[in-house]
């Protein structure tokens, strides 16, 4: 599946948007209704109200079959764009993004993205802690089969509860976002070394458990992003795979016009049966 045009392009696909209720246990002040069209549905989830800073989430539901993107989506579809400008009484919103899975994108190609169900949690940051905090959204997002078909929500949610009845769920959310580490650190699963040959960048990966006990295996994969969403560098390769180490490189295409990548920061995410982490690495 290859998205042929911008969402913008396909603004005149159908879409209907209905709004239900929320599921019987979660209270009606802890989550927006759910806004949804043929294929999907989405809401605001509302944290406990404690301080300045809060903690909230987007939740979306997709059919079976469907699918929808990462904040980088591989080699196509469309990132969800999400817009908070509009809330009352929030300085700012931070989206924390849970590792991806991969999936063929059906021209050949590999994207980035979630299926089923997916919460992406909120670190919100009051203006003023003592005045009441509403979060409104502007979602855009695409959800794709063997078609792509965008979607546009706008969704509502006061934040109230001294006590939600989401605070469990967006735990929930929160343990599935990579932990940030760096390069060399230990664990179960690691960056153990990045190294650039001219044009070419090979991220050697450390693992302790190379064999997880029968049924929690998973395979290592690995991420790679740009300084710049304008980077579109191509998905990573398992090159060598030996006891307690695998290989992956990329070739450093698709850097924007003028943009060099001597000195980059790329942002490498890892994830395996030890878990998820993101690591910030700088090139020679």
């Amino acid at each position: 599946m290859t998205l042929m045009v911008p969402v913008r392009a396909a603004s005149t696909a159908a879409l209907v948007t209905l709004a239900c209720l929320a599921p019987l246990h979660a209270s009606a002040q802890d989550a927006s209704p759910w806004i949804k069209d043929t294929y999907s549905s989405v809401r605001l989830i509302a944290g406990s109200r404690s301080g300045g800073v809060l903690l909230g989430g987007i939740g979306f539901q997709l059919q079976p079959g469907w699918k929808t993107y990462w904040r980088t989506p591989g080699d196509s579809g469309v990132p969800p764009r999400i817009d908070f400008s509009k809330s009352d009484n929030v300085d700012s919103v931070k989206i924390l993004w849970p590792a991806p899975m991969k999936f063929p994108d059906g021209a050949g190609g590999t994207s980035f993205g979630y299926k089923n169900q997916v919460m992406l949690p909120l670190r919100i940051v009051a203006k003023s802690p003592d005045k009441p905090v509403t979060l409104r959204a502007s979602i855009s997002y695409a959800v794709c089969e063997k078609l792509c078909i965008p979607v546009e929500a706008q969704a509502e949610l006061a934040f109230v509860s001294v006590a939600s009845t989401e605070d469990g769920a967006i735990s929930a959310a929160l343990d599935t976002v990579p932990k940030p580490a760096k390069v060399g650190d230990a664990g179960p699963i690691s960056i153990h070394e990045v190294r650039r040959e001219g044009n070419v960048v090979q991220v050697e990966i450390a693992v302790q458990d190379d064999k997880p006990p029968a049924g929690k295996e998973k395979d290592v994969q690995l991420f790679v992003e740009g300084p710049t969403p304008d980077w579109a560098l191509p998905v990573p390769k398992l090159v060598k795979r030996e006891a307690g180490v695998q290989r992956f490189a990329f070739e450093l295409d698709g850097l924007p016009p003028g943009a060099s990548a001597d000195g980059a920061t790329l942002k490498l995410t890892v994830t395996g049966s030890g878990g998820a982490y993101e690591v910030n690495a700088k090139l020679p």
